[in-house]
C-alpha cells in the first residue's frame, strides 16, 4: 500500500509543532526566573531629634497611620508657618529646600539627595530656590490627625 505524503505531513507538523512550543515556553520560564538575593540598603535618615535639635519624645496614641506624600513647591516660594503633630521625615528628590524654625531663627538647607527629620511642634516653614523643589515626606502619624496644621493666621501648607 503506498504511502500518501500528505496524509503523514499534517500529524507529523503537528508533533513538531507541539514539540518546538513546549521548548520555547521551556526556554522563557527558564529566562524569567527570579534570583535569590538582597538589596542594598541607604539610610537616608534615622534620627531621634528633628533638623533643629529638638528630641521627638512619643507619639500620640491611636492607630498608626503612615502617610508618604509628593510636595513640589515653585520656585522662590516660603510655604505659610506650620507645624507637625508627630515625626516625619523629608527627602529632597529635586531642587534645594532651606527650613526656617521661627522661634529659633535656625536653618537647614538641603540639596536633592539629602534628607532629615522634620520638627515637632515648632512652627517652621520651607523655601525653594531658584527652580521647584520636589520633596517626598513620610509621616509616621496616627489615622484622623492632619499631618499639618498651618500657624494662627497662616494657610495651609498643601
Amino acid at each position: 500500500m503506498p504511502i500518501r505524503p500528505r496524509s503523514l505531513t499534517i500529524p507529523v507538523l503537528t508533533v513538531l509543532l507541539a514539540g518546538a512550543s513546549a521548548s520555547l515556553a521551556l526556554l522563557f520560564a527558564q529566562s524569567t526566573q527570579l534570583n535569590s538575593g538582597s538589596g542594598q540598603r541607604e539610610i537616608l535618615v534615622q534620627t531621634t531629634q528633628s533638623w533643629n535639635g529638638k528630641p521627638y519624645t512619643s507619639y500620640p496614641q491611636g492607630q498608626p497611620q503612615l502617610t508618604t506624600i509628593r510636595l513640589t513647591i515653585p520656585p522662590h516660594t516660603a510655604l505659610p508657618w506650620h507645624t507637625h503633630p508627630f515625626p516625619n521625615s523629608v527627602y529632597v528628590l529635586s531642587g534645594t529646600l532651606r527650613l526656617h524654625d521661627r522661634a529659633s531663627g535656625k536653618t537647614l538647607l538641603l540639596h536633592a539627595g539629602q534628607a532629615t527629620g522634620e520638627s515637632v511642634d515648632d512652627e517652621h516653614r520651607g523655601e525653594s530656590g531658584s527652580e521647584p523643589t520636589v520633596l517626598i515626606i513620610t509621616y509616621a502619624g496616627v489615622a484622623g490627625t492632619p499631618t499639618s496644621i498651618p500657624a494662627k493666621g497662616e494657610q495651609k501648607e498643601y
